[in-house]
C-alpha cells in the first residue's frame, strides 16, 4: 500500500489524549500513513451503535482503506484482537460483535485472530490496546505486511443481535431506531429495499410511516416539510429517518433507540 488509508473509530472523545497517541504510533510506524477520523463520539461502550456507524461509513472509502474501530469494555479481557477482510477493506479491532453487521452485508469475508505480538507496542497496558495493539497493527498492515503473518483466521467470532426489520403481515414491516444523530434525527433500520420488496406487492398501494400510531409522512428532502410535524424520508445511507426540520425530532417527540417504526401499504 503505496500511500494508506487508515480510518479511526472510538468512543474516547475529543478532550483525552487517546486518538492522538493512536496517531503518533501509526506515524512512527508508518509515516506515509493517511489517517481519518470517522468519529470519536460514540457512546462510551456502546458496541452495536460503532457497528452501525462502520457498516454506514466504509463504502465511502476507496478500496484497501484499513478501518480501526475501538469500542472495548472488555479491554484487557481474554477477548480477541482481530482483522477482518471483506471485498472491500480490512477492519481491526477487538473480537466483541463490532464488525457483526459487516459479518451481515458481506458475501466473503475472512477474520484472523491476531497473534503475532512482534507487531504490538512492546510494553502493553491492560486499559490501552488502542495504543498498544490495534494501532501498530493497523500500522504495520498498512506497510503491506501480509495478513496471514499476524495470526490464524478464525470461524468462532463473536457476533451481536443487530435489530433487523420483520413482516408483521403482508401490508407491514416493523421496524425501529437504531440511532440518533446531532441534530436530533432518529435513523430506523428500515432500508430502501426493504421498503420497495413491501411496495411490490401492492404496486397500486400508498406507503404509509407510522409512529405510535400517527403517520410521518415522506418527504423527498428536509425543506419539503410544512412546518415543525414530524416527518420522514430515505437519507443518504438508504435508511428510512424520521425528522422535524430546522429541529430535533428525538427531543421534540422524546423518541428514543429501540422506538418501533411501521410501515403499512394502504
Amino acid at each position: 500500500m503505496s500511500s494508506p488509508i487508515i480510518t479511526l473509530t472510538t468512543d474516547f472523545g475529543y478532550q483525552d489524549p487517546f486518538v492522538g497517541i493512536m496517531k503518533g504510533v501509526i506515524l512512527d510506524i508508518n509515516p506515509f500513513a493517511t489517517i481519518i477520523d470517522i468519529t470519536h463520539g460514540i457512546s462510551p461502550q456502546n458496541i452495536l451503535e460503532a457497528a452501525i456507524i462502520i457498516d454506514m461509513c466504509y463504502r465511502a472509502f476507496p478500496p484497501e482503506t484499513i478501518h480501526v474501530v475501538v469500542v472495548d469494555p472488555g479491554v484487557g479481557s481474554a477477548r480477541r484482537p482481530i482483522i477482518v477482510t471483506n471485498y472491500h477493506c480490512h477492519f481491526i479491532g477487538p473480537d466483541n460483535g463490532i464488525f457483526s453487521l459487516i459479518y451481515n452485508s458481506s458475501e466473503r469475508y475472512n477474520v484472523i485472530h491476531i497473534t503475532s505480538e512482534h507487531y504490538f507496542l512492546p510494553e502493553r497496558s491492560a486499559t490501552f490496546h488502542g495504543r498498544d495493539i490495534f494501532a501498530p497493527v493497523a500500522a504495520w498492515f498498512s506497510r503491506g505486511i501480509d495478513i496471514s503473518k499476524f495470526g490464524d483466521p478464525i470461524s468462532d467470532f463473536v457476533t451481536i443481535a443487530t435489530p433487523s426489520p420483520a413482516l408483521v403481515n403482508n401490508k407491514t414491516l416493523e421496524g425501529e431506531t437504531i440511532y440518533i444523530d446531532r441534530f436530533g434525527n432518529a435513523i430506523t433500520n428500515i432500508k430502501t429495499q426493504a421498503l420497495l420488496d413491501l411496495q411490490s406487492g401492492h404496486p397500486l398501494g400508498r406507503i404509509r410511516v407510522m409512529l405510535r400510531g400517527k403517520e410521518t409522512p415522506v418527504k423527498n428532502h428536509y425543506s419539503d416539510a410544512e412546518d415543525d410535524s414530524l416527518y420522514s424520508l430515505i437519507n443518504s445511507f438508504g435508511y428510512l429517518e424520521l425528522f422535524v426540520y430546522k429541529g430535533s425530532a428525538s427531543s421534540r417527540f422524546n423518541i428514543v433507540i429501540g422506538e418501533k417504526v411501521s410501515i403499512v401499504v394502504i
